[in-house]
């Protein structure tokens, strides 16, 4: 089985912690370890803070988020110019820089990071293999 959760959501802060407690709550409904959990809340913080940060003012942004027995993907689209991020966050960032650690986190954090562009959207695509506790809904058999 797989749900599908898909978000249109404005180009504003309130955004990130709404969709971060539906992802938080979502999982720990299913049965998905806390810790793993975290982590996948903190990816998406990251590459939500980055559309609000980097793409054009009034749009508005998309989330997906895919569970399945074996994984979460969550994936982050907007319509801004883009960036090859590909090459990014793979060094430590240096000890005094203000920014540029959110795809540094993201790629820690998460066991696949892609940076798309389909069309005329940017689309950040991280995946993460799920652990479950004892009393998991969707756990594998």
């Amino acid at each position: 089985m797989e749900i599908t959760l898909r978000l249109e959501l404005p180009r504003d802060e309130v955004s990130v912690p709404v969709v971060r407690r539906l992802l938080s709550r979502s999982l720990d409904t299913l049965g998905v370890e806390p810790d793993v959990t975290g982590d996948l809340q903190l990816a998406l913080t990251e590459a939500c803070t980055n559309v609000l940060e980097h793409a054009d003012d009034g749009d508005k942004y998309e989330i997906v988020i895919r569970v399945d027995a074996a994984a979460c993907v969550l994936e982050v689209l907007d319509r801004g110019d883009g960036f090859d991020g590909n090459a990014l966050g793979l060094a430590d960032a240096s000890s005094g820089a203000e920014g540029g650690r959110g795809i540094q986190l993201m790629r820690g954090l998460m066991d696949d990071v892609e940076f798309l562009r389909r069309d005329d959207t940017n689309v950040v695509r991280m995946s993460k293999h799920l652990r479950w506790r004892e009393d998991a809904l969707l756990a594998p058999t």
